[in-house]
């Protein structure tokens, strides 16, 4: 774990503040790999970073695709557009999967903490039926006591290796590449747009 808080965080924390009136864009489309080597795409929210990392924090169920796909290829890719200041960041990355089976402890206090964080609504998803399974017409079971997570519910760390900033806003365009080296050292480039 490195406690190196990286350049390409300031700009996405002003990203974050000049769009937060628009609520869409705590979303961000995360892409994976399925295992007959197929990508896949979805939309998923952005759930804060974890501790003093450059790790962000996604939320899935065990049974979902997504889940599947990242127990094969843990190579991931994040699409992230805001609408307002007219940028995006792409960042590439691994995924680090965190279940009700995991054996470090501060591993499970971070997915205790995401667990507390979400509204009744959302932890309740996480008691349906099996996600992509023939709908059928029986009432979902909802748990008594929700104050600590379900079996269902996965943290995932994306661990950022290369974010690659674009800013469409103005003329010329900037866009910057960022990398983390191999001493874990982030290097930044200014590229042609």
């Amino acid at each position: 774990m490195t406690n190196n808080i990286a350049p390409w965080r300031s700009p996405l924390a002003k990203a974050l503040h000049l769009n937060r009136s628009k609520p869409f864009s705590r979303y961000f489309q995360l892409a994976t790999v399925t295992p007959e080597g197929l990508p896949s795409n979805r939309t998923v929210v952005f759930r804060g970073f974890y501790n003093d990392t450059n790790w962000l924090q996604i939320i899935t169920d065990i049974r979902s695709e997504k889940y599947q796909h990242l127990q094969q290829q843990s190579r991931s890719e994040i699409c992230w557009y805001f609408t307002k200041t007219r940028e995006q960041f792409r960042i590439d990355g691994h995924i680090q999967i965190i279940t009700h089976q995991e054996e470090e402890k501060i591993m499970l206090n971070a997915r205790q903490e995401v667990w507390e964080k979400l509204s009744d609504n959302a932890k309740i998803q996480f008691s349906w039926a099996n996600p992509g399974e023939k709908l059928n017409n029986e009432s979902a079971i909802t748990p008594e006591n929700l104050d600590n997570p379900l079996d269902t519910f996965c943290l995932l760390l994306f661990k950022p290796q290369k974010v690659d900033h674009l800013l469409l806003k103005g003329n010329p365009q900037h866009r910057y590449l960022y990398q983390l080296d191999t001493q874990h050292n982030w290097i930044m480039t200014a590229i042609n747009p």
